[in-house]
């Protein structure tokens, strides 16, 4: 017999938290932080090292569309992650549940770092970094939806979007990190040294951060709404089948409320990366330090955005906030290809920044919002669930259908393309219900 979460039970369980706030903060944006900048110096070296070390050479632009196929696997295995993960996170607990995630993550990180090349071993190469990257989308499907109920669940009811926009300011962190790492190689090394083993660094320096990233989660409490159901005895047997089978619809919606945000943000990283730097006509032929400095400027606007948005939502809302940003991503969107197309740097450094204030605005909200759309003993399982299921359908193919409409119709598909994704982003939130009032 499923057991379900009685409002007298939900009420108990809003006790004061026994983790500090600046603990929650350190250990939710801490492992996010470590997690995205290992996703994230992937999905770097996919476009810029991968294609020439660890695939045949010849074309290449085959070649980027095959690294490129890699990038996307972790997407394929993030989903099982949230299954996987979530279903301990809401049987035995949050906090041993994100240690997990993160040496999963961490290990397969530095597996790549260590991997011969195809010059080497022949086609046991990609293979084996396919293996790896599932491994890295595997931990990075339970990281996420862990981090966001650590924030969360020990948030004060009013501030539960400010505190959850903690763990989403660990995306912008990564992702500054991931690039500074890279552009730092490059500026220290040759181009030969760099593609030889210079590439190699950030992925065996992740070792380092996982260890201080074990030693801030180690030292938390349980989450007071976990461990009230818990010593209760009431979570379910088995969380993703209760998820199945009495909440598809909230399921859906933060699938898809989700969606948009993903395919801004790998357009705006990885499909921005390649087109700028590409050599004419094909790309904007900016070369490559100079745009991963962009990139970094860029990304400061993401940052800054992610608390305001959080505190929006607060006051405002969830749904209403994210529904007016969800129509500011839809314009940007059918702007973009005349600002990015028209080859300036000006203008080029004029589209990341308003893009990555965008993607700020729209991540910010969802490390409170997903959560709250599920009850505690499913709430693990279901926002993992639907924040990764969204990334198979918004970020992994992203690149890659970016890439080909840009290449065969031209850039303004591109912006069709996200403004499509947006309004389903729309449609969701529309079919959806304010989740700011209720209690977790």
């Amino acid at each position: 017999m499923q057991a379900t979460i009685t409002p007298e039970l939900e009420a108990d369980a809003n006790l004061v938290s026994q983790n500090s706030r600046g603990k929650v903060i350190v250990a939710s944006l801490i492992g996010t932080a470590i997690e995205f900048f290992d996703f994230y110096i992937y999905a770097t070296a996919a476009v810029i090292v991968f294609p020439h070390i660890f695939f045949p050479q010849g074309d290449p632009t085959a070649a980027t569309l095959q690294s490129l196929a890699t990038f996307a696997i972790a997407f394929i295995a993030r989903p099982i992650g949230s299954a996987l993960f979530g279903h301990f996170g809401d049987r035995v607990g949050r906090k041993v549940t994100l240690v997990a995630s993160l040496l999963t993550m961490g290990v397969s990180t530095v597996v790549i770092g260590l991997l011969p090349t195809y010059a080497t071993i022949g086609v046991f190469a990609p293979l084996l970094l396919a293996l790896a990257r599932f491994g890295q989308g595997l931990g990075l499907g339970g990281e996420w939806g862990g981090a966001a109920l650590l924030a969360t669940e020990n948030a004060p009811a009013k501030k539960r979007a400010l505190y959850g926009s903690f763990p989403q300011l660990g995306a912008p962190i990564g992702f500054f990190f991931a690039n500074g790492m890279f552009l730092l190689l490059s500026w220290l090394l040759t181009d030969e040294q760099f593609i030889s083993w210079g590439w190699r660094v950030p992925f065996l320096l992740s070792a380092v951060l996982v260890i201080v990233g074990l030693y801030v989660r180690v030292s938390l409490h349980e989450t007071p709404v976990f461990a009230k159901i818990a010593k209760a005895g009431k979570q379910v047997k088995v969380p993703i089948g209760t998820l199945f089978t009495k909440y598809k619809k909230a399921t859906l919606l933060g699938t898809f409320i989700m969606v948009a945000t993903y395919t801004l943000f790998y357009i705006m990283t990885v499909y921005s990366l390649g087109y700028g730097t590409a050599a004419k006509p094909v790309g904007l032929g900016i070369p490559r330090n100079e745009f991963l400095l962009m990139l970094m400027i860029g990304v400061v606007g993401f940052g800054v955005m992610v608390p305001v948005a959080g505190q929006l939502a607060d006051k405002f809302g969830r749904r209403k906030t994210m529904i007016c940003i969800t129509l500011l991503m839809i314009v940007f969107a059918l702007c973009f290809p005349t600002i990015l197309g028209a080859g300036s740097q000006a203008l080029v450094m004029v589209f990341l920044l308003c893009g990555f204030m965008v993607m700020g605005l729209t991540f910010g909200p969802m490390g409170a919002l997903l959560p709250e759309l599920f009850p505690t003993e499913v709430r693990y399982t279901g926002a993992s669930f639907s924040y990764n299921v969204s990334s198979i359908l918004g970020a992994s193919v992203a690149p890659y259908i970016a890439t080909w409409l840009a290449t065969h119709y031209g850039l303004f598909y591109v912006g069709v393309y996200l403004a499509s994704m947006a309004t389903l982003t729309l449609i969701a939130l529309l079919l959806s219900k304010e989740t700011a009032h209720q209690s977790l």
